[in-house]
């Protein structure tokens, strides 16, 4: 199984799932059988490291993302991944104008697909550290249940 989360600039939101899964894949031993990644619809960040603020809140909770780099989608993500997750409506909307029509990956808005109470992971780029830390909350409750759903998938 490979899952691809997908934000806007792959150095806030996307990364951070990237890396809560990949931890949370490793303690339930699935690291293995599970392929991870994120990228972004846009191309302003790639080959940057995560936002800085992202980083820290990841490591006050345990997620370490400093070796996570930018990258933008592309058409052959949607052949190369099973599942591709997007944050937010905006990006899903760009993810379906980009996917091909013969595409076989699975795409989804991810909290939506979890039935959380907001459909959109918010973006903290311009906030404060608070809102580093509910997309942290979020993104650690949605993938509970996403691992939950690849157990069964696997």
């Amino acid at each position: 199984m490979r899952v691809l989360f997908v934000c806007l600039g792959n150095i806030c939101r996307s990364p951070t799932a990237e890396g809560v899964l990949r931890h949370k894949l490793s303690v339930a031993g699935l690291a293995e059988r599970i392929e991870v990644d994120s990228a972004g619809t846009g191309d302003w960040h790639v080959g940057k490291a995560a936002d800085v603020r992202t980083r820290q809140a990841a490591q006050q909770r345990g997620y370490d993302l400093s070796a996570l780099r930018g990258r933008q989608v592309k058409a052959e993500d949607f052949h190369a991944f099973d599942l591709v997750l997007a944050m937010d409506s905006s990006n899903l909307h760009d993810l379906q104008q980009l996917r091909p029509d013969d595409a076989s990956a699975e795409l989804d808005l991810f909290l939506r697909r979890y039935h959380l109470a907001l459909d959109d992971v918010p973006d903290p780029y311009y906030g404060g550290e608070a809102g580093f830390a509910q997309v942290l909350d979020l993104i650690e409750q949605a993938c509970d249940a996403l691992v939950l759903e690849l157990k069964g998938r696997i």
